[in-house]
């Protein structure tokens, strides 16, 4: 692109997965769709063509400079109509963050009033993207979470410290209105203490999952031995990048006196 682009948006976000991972969004067609929308593609090759298809039947199209796996891609991009075909430049890149991955996104554009223009589009933009890379990572978050209360309910200590140990990070945190534990010695100590003082009492989700971006909330109810519920409430359960539990926050709707 031989147009001088003076003007760029700039835009930094964390997203909490790998950077092979995120990175698969910018090279993989069918992720490409999932992040922008149905019937969008791209050819991740230097001079591949890109098709950008928005909800509102207004389409982008570009073509694919450079590709550095898992670090950098660059396109042009423009709309099929108007003044902005083909006249500004995309550069996303992609380092580690921790455990987690920095996306560094870079708009460049010919008129100032675009590149304006642009803002709250891209802030939008890199938000679904973020919620579509961490909604692939933990798409098995109700089985990862039906994991933890059946392991929390199982009468074998020895059993129960394997399973505990296979979903969640060794210094998982957990905290609730009767618990706050660091590590899973700790945890194991309390849920013990949970069996010794209230014995039959189980827990069991109830409802669907919600997740957001390695959050996941889940409905749960205590039933006694009686096969009564005893109290409800809901778990936000933080998710790490390798999909296991990180921390538990459990907060209690209601309890019944009895219990």
């Amino acid at each position: 692109m031989s147009t001088a682009l003076p003007y760029a948006l700039e835009r930094v976000i964390v997203i909490d997965a790998s950077p092979d991972t995120a990175f698969t969004f910018f090279t993989d067609p069918e992720r490409w769709a999932k992040w922008w929308g149905t019937g969008s593609t791209i050819e991740p090759h230097a001079g591949g063509h890109l098709l950008i298809h928005h909800a509102n039947g207004v389409e982008v199209t570009g073509e694919v400079l450079e590709v550095d796996v898992p670090n950098l891609i660059v396109f042009t991009y423009g709309y099929t109509t108007g003044a902005m075909a083909g006249q500004s430049r995309v550069t996303i890149g992609v380092e580690p963050a921790g455990s987690s991955t920095r996306v560094r996104l870079t708009h460049e554009f010919e008129e100032e009033t675009a590149r304006d223009q642009h803002v709250q589009g891209w802030r939008h933009q890199l938000a679904l993207l973020a919620n579509v890379v961490t909604d692939f990572l933990h798409q098995g978050a109700p089985t990862l979470i039906d994991r933890w209360f059946a392991a929390w309910n199982d009468q074998d200590p020895s059993r129960r410290r394997d399973e505990m140990m296979a979903l969640a990070v060794p210094d998982v945190q957990f905290r609730d209105k009767y618990g706050l534990t660091g590590g899973i010695d700790e945890l194991l100590g309390h849920i013990a203490a949970v069996h010794q003082f209230m014995p039959g009492l189980r827990l069991e989700r109830s409802g669907e999952i919600r997740h957001c971006q390695g959050l996941a909330l889940a409905d749960w109810q205590a039933v006694g031995s009686d096969g009564e519920p005893k109290a409800q409430g809901t778990n936000a359960f933080a998710l790490s990048p390798d999909g296991r539990i990180a921390g538990v926050t459990g907060f209690w709707s209601s309890t019944r006196p009895d219990v």
